[in-house]
């Protein structure tokens, strides 16, 4: 439901008819769910050094994820994605676990520049958010979202504008 205002009178009711079950619905709600769980257990992000090694195309930015604990349980990162702009890898498939008890993980990561046409870098809506999938004590594996904070975020265009021959 909205209510809409045309500039001419009173804003009027509209409602905007749903099929249940929706499949859109359904999965904003398992995504969001997924994140929560996951964050109840412990807290991902990005460390806050960066460190960028070689020149040109063999330019790589190094980071660490940090896992932190929250609660109870086993968490097993079983991936850390790539985004529209960024590759990722890392040393050890899967990436790393957080065993009960652990307080901190930190799993190096290694991001190199996934695209490197001029359109990319003016159509960055997603650049930086990093799908992790994780389990939770082996269950169901879970997407969370880990976005660098946006003073990385411009760092990282800079750096991947070099490494594309681009500028920055």
């Amino acid at each position: 439901m909205a209510h809409v205002d045309t500039g001419s009178g009173q804003p009027h009711r509209v409602v905007f008819e749903l099929p249940h079950p929706d499949p859109l619905l359904a999965r904003l709600l398992r995504d969001e769910c997924s994140q929560f769980l996951v964050e109840q257990t412990a807290s991902i992000a990005f460390g806050e050094e960066w460190t960028e090694t070689g020149t040109g195309k063999d330019a790589v930015m190094h980071a660490v994820l940090v896992v932190t604990r929250r609660g109870p349980g086993e968490l097993e990162l079983r991936e850390v994605g790539a985004t529209s702009h960024y590759d990722v890898r890392v040393s050890d498939d899967p990436p790393g676990v957080l065993p009960a008890g652990t307080q901190r993980l930190e799993v190096p990561v290694r991001l190199t520049p996934s695209r490197c046409d001029g359109h990319s870098f003016g159509e960055a809506k997603k650049a930086f958010m990093f799908p992790v999938r994780a389990s939770l004590d082996g269950g169901e594996v879970r997407v969370v979202i880990v976005m660098p904070p946006k003073p990385v975020q411009d760092r990282l265009i800079r750096y991947a504008q070099r490494a594309c021959g681009l500028g920055g």
